[in-house]
């Protein structure tokens, strides 16, 4: 048999190949990467949906929490895993969008993971400990001007939707809040509890638990629209700081090089998946807008906020010390 007759035989069988293999896929447990700690909005939601898949997929999928470096440790190793479709990840734009911008990574976001679908948009709220004497964001600005540098708000780590709106309303309101990062929400809702920090720009996913049960008081949701789950409070720019506006947005990625037959697989589980009532309910519980996505389109809004992301950082003069 020739080269050119033996090369054309296996492209052929390559070709059919790969489409058995991704309609045989998953064959073994499949790793959701996490890049926050147990307990946060990222960490519920990757949870949620390794619970949708495993049942319909017929195997494991295990989230690993990796949390640190503003999200980026669990994109890291995403992005240097093999490229068969057995190591997700469940980001946000914290990770993907923004910390690019801020830190020297050892890794492209856009060229060595390969988005899959958008999952979820949640706004950010702000919310203050019960115990901080405030009712709404008036008083809070105005608390803050009476105790220059001494309030603080807490982040899930430096780069972080949460830590970018704080800047932002520190600068729309001409105050100086003190920014103390965490590795995640969870850790950050325990100083605020405590007492030993006052308020958190959060996610409304990871927010929600602590205000429905009356420990955390939300002040504004940080989205250009009421959130449906906080009717009664208003939003940033109904509170006169149009300029803090910002929502955090959840997704799903695999290794860059997956074959483009699992990529499509993954992709049409997860919109299956999202269209369920049960995730929908709880999607919008969390006080977000569940993704409905494809592939290619949630690759072009990735990269739009990507740059968005890093005019923003340049203008704003943010950095990571």
């Amino acid at each position: 048999m020739s080269r050119i007759r033996l090369l054309a035989a296996v492209l052929g069988a390559l070709a059919v190949a790969l489409p058995a293999a991704a309609q045989n896929y998953p064959t073994k447990p499949v790793r959701i990467m996490v890049g926050a700690n147990a307990g946060g909005g990222t960490d519920i939601i990757a949870r949620m949906l390794g619970e949708k898949f495993a049942d319909s997929l017929k195997q494991p999928f295990v989230v690993e929490n990796r949390p640190g470096a503003s999200n980026t440790i669990a994109a890291d190793l995403t992005a240097k895993a093999p490229p068969d479709g057995y190591t997700l990840l469940v980001a946000t734009n914290t990770g993907q969008a923004i910390a690019p911008h801020l830190l020297k990574l050892a890794f492209d976001p856009l060229k060595d993971l390969q988005p899959v679908g958008l999952i979820v948009v949640v706004p950010n709220v702000l919310v203050v400990g019960d115990k901080v004497p405030v009712k709404d964001v008036k008083d809070l600005v105005a608390l803050a001007k009476a105790k220059p540098g001494e309030l603080r708000y807490a982040s899930s780590g430096v780069g972080s939707t949460q830590h970018i709106a704080g800047e932002a309303f520190d600068l729309a309101a001409g105050i100086k809040a003190i920014h103390v990062p965490y590795k995640g929400s969870s850790q950050a809702h325990a100083d605020i509890l405590g007492g030993n920090v006052e308020m958190m720009f959060d996610t409304t996913s990871s927010a929600m638990p602590q205000i429905k049960a009356g420990r955390f008081r939300p002040l504004a949701v940080t989205s250009q629209q009421r959130s449906p789950e906080l009717p009664n409070v208003p939003t940033i720019a109904e509170a006169g700081y149009p300029a803090a506006e910002m929502t955090t947005w959840y997704a799903m990625y695999v290794t860059a090089g997956t074959p483009k037959p699992v990529v499509d697989k993954l992709a049409a589980e997860l919109r299956r998946v999202l269209a369920l009532t049960d995730v929908q309910a709880k999607l919008k519980g969390l006080g977000g807008e569940p993704g409905s996505m494809s592939v290619d389109e949630f690759a072009a809004m990735n990269k739009a906020e990507y740059e968005r992301f890093g005019k923003l950082i340049k203008t704003a003069n943010i950095k990571t010390d």
